[in-house]
C-alpha cells in the first residue's frame, strides 16, 4: 500500500499525536493517556519497564507506546495539530484523533 491514500478529494497521511500519560497499570503493562482531550489506553510492552511515567508525553502506534518525547517536542507538535484541527468541523476533529491508532498509511 502507498504511503498516501486518496480519500474523497484529498490525500490522507497519518501522523502520531503526542499523548500525555495520566495513569499506569504496572501489572497489565498499560497506561491511560489523554490525546487532545480524548482518553484511551495503550500498551507499554514495547518500552523498558519504568521508562514511562505519569505526566510523560508519548507517541502511540497501533495501540503501543513506541517512544517518549520531550515536553517541548510535544507542545510544538500539539500546536501544529491545533492549527490543522481548527480548519475541521467537530466530527472531523474527533475522528482524526480517535482514528490515529488505526492508520494504515503510517510509515
Amino acid at each position: 500500500m502507498d504511503r498516501f491514500q486518496k480519500k474523497d478529494e484529498g490525500i490522507k497521511m497519518c501522523l502520531s499525536i503526542p499523548s500525555k500519560v495520566v495513569s499506569i497499570d504496572e501489572e497489565k503493562q498499560t497506561c491511560a493517556v489523554d490525546t487532545m482531550g480524548i482518553s484511551r489506553d495503550a500498551s507499554l510492552a514495547m518500552m523498558a519497564q519504568g521508562d514511562v511515567k505519569i505526566g510523560d508525553f508519548v507517541l502511540i502506534h497501533i495501540g503501543f507506546v513506541m517512544n517518549k518525547i520531550s515536553v517541548e517536542e510535544a507542545e510544538a507538535s500539539l500546536e501544529t495539530y491545533r492549527e490543522i484541527l481548527s480548519l475541521m468541523d467537530e466530527d472531523e476533529r474527533r475522528s482524526s484523533i480517535e482514528e490515529d491508532d488505526n492508520c494504515v498509511n503510517r510509515t
